[in-house]
């Protein structure tokens, strides 16, 4: 296997900003990848990526405006809380940015610690203004 095999991607959303809200909305999206990386190796590479497209974490502020943001939202059924990474993210059941396009490419994935599908989880948050891009 090589380190990353695209499995599924979803369609383009645009979000509007979460956290800090008065900045222009999100584009987000979801892909599932199959990789022989472990989750911090998968982790670091995607920290070299946000890099290379101008990503400068340190001088950023929380929830504000990037260039590009990659997060692991699950890895597999991997569980894990370290202060560099979370599996399954901390925050997934409570972001409809996160849900709607992850629903799109696996609603039936559940999550490991409150066993319910996106799709529920989804049904409890809403849409939130979540608009599906052409």
């Amino acid at each position: 296997m090589t380190q990353g095999a695209l499995v599924a991607r979803s369609s383009d959303y645009m979000t509007p900003p979460w956290g800090d809200e008065h900045q222009e909305p999100f584009i987000n999206a979801c892909i599932e990848i199959e990789t022989s990386l472990d989750p911090h190796a998968l982790l670091f590479t995607l920290h070299k990526i946000e890099k290379k497209f101008g990503r400068d974490r340190a001088s950023e502020r929380r929830w504000g405006p990037r260039t590009l943001d990659l997060d692991i939202i699950a890895y597999n059924d991997v569980r894990l809380d370290k202060p560099e990474l979370a599996l399954p993210h901390p925050r997934l059941f409570e972001r409809a940015f996160v849900l709607v396009p992850l629903v799109e490419i696996a609603p039936d994935f559940v999550h490991p610690q409150l066993g319910l599908t996106v799709q529920a989880l989804l049904d409890q948050v809403g849409e939130g203004g979540v608009q599906k891009l052409c």
